[in-house]
């Protein structure tokens, strides 16, 4: 029996999923084709006549299956590159994006001007993307909280494999910790409002964790428990740094006039996306 060639395969996939509206066809064809054969995507540019087995075939049917009905290509590869290594995700996670490595950017900023054997605290880790970059691009103590047992498996995993040195604590936000002793808190917490639910892409609002997307009526419910949370556990001088949506910035700016040297940093496409606060 003949199965089609790679070029073949892609072009055909390239178009159903052209045909389904899911952004970047071709490359999201290459991605899941290299996942059906467990192959690199630049090897396909050597080898565009080899025909697919019968095994490649049949999973990179069902992958473009699932891509067209919504679900999120990280969720089927099982994997997501942040800040330059590869993390696994799951439903259980968020899937890391690009505006939250400028998170990453700010902590390492910090936790290299503070020295050797800083700690920091990274509340509701997720897949575990921030707190296993700090660790491995500083020299920080770092820990990290999840409220969700399935999340903290698949941070557990990575931190792991990348042999990133991160102690996991199941809990709801910073609740076992009772001190000032963190110098850098970060965190990239649910902060869609509910009512915005439906004005979410497919692939959010059907795919990824409620839990880690939606914080009440206005967003900001879980700010609200956050800043005291984190202000009881820094140390004097500490940092509070904080992913924004793009519209939150001055009104969790409010809430921050005990501290100071509040900043707000912008994204690459310049919205508000970064709050930096000291204690």
């Amino acid at each position: 029996m003949a199965f089609l060639t790679i070029h073949a395969a892609l072009a055909q996939g390239t178009t159903l999923l052209g045909k389904a509206s899911v952004s970047a066809p071709r490359l999201t064809a290459e991605v899941l084709l290299a996942h059906a054969m467990g192959r690199d995507r630049s090897w396909f540019y050597a080898h565009p006549e080899e025909e697919l087995r019968e095994v490649h075939w049949i999973h990179y049917g069902r992958y473009l299956h699932d891509r067209m009905q919504g679900k999120p290509a990280q969720y089927i590869t099982g994997h997501q590159e942040f800040y330059g290594r590869d993390f696994r995700v799951s439903p259980a996670v968020l899937i890391p994006r690009p505006e939250t490595e400028l998170v990453v950017e700010a902590a390492v900023e910090k936790l290299r001007q503070l020295g050797p054997c800083a700690r920091a605290l990274d509340i509701g880790t997720g897949s575990g993307a921030i707190a296993a970059t700090l660790a491995l691009e500083t020299q920080a103590v770092v820990a990290a909280t999840d409220i969700s047992i399935p999340a903290l498996a698949i941070a557990a995993a990575n931190i792991q494999r990348l042999d990133a040195a991160v102690s996991l604590v199941a809990c709801d936000l910073a609740a076992p910790f009772s001190s000032a002793s963190f110098d850098v808190v970060v965190s990239n917490p649910p902060y869609i409002p509910l009512a915005e639910r439906e004005t979410l892409a497919k692939e959010v609002r059907e795919f990824e964790p409620h839990l880690a997307l939606f914080a009440g009526p206005d967003g900001m419910a879980l700010y609200r428990r956050l800043l005291p949370e984190a202000r009881a556990i820094l140390r004097p001088g500490g940092w509070l740094i904080l992913e924004l949506a793009w519209n939150g910035g001055d009104a969790v700016a409010a809430m921050l006039t005990n501290w100071s040297g509040v900043e707000i940093r912008p994204d690459l496409a310049g919205l508000p996306r970064i709050l930096l606060a000291r204690r």
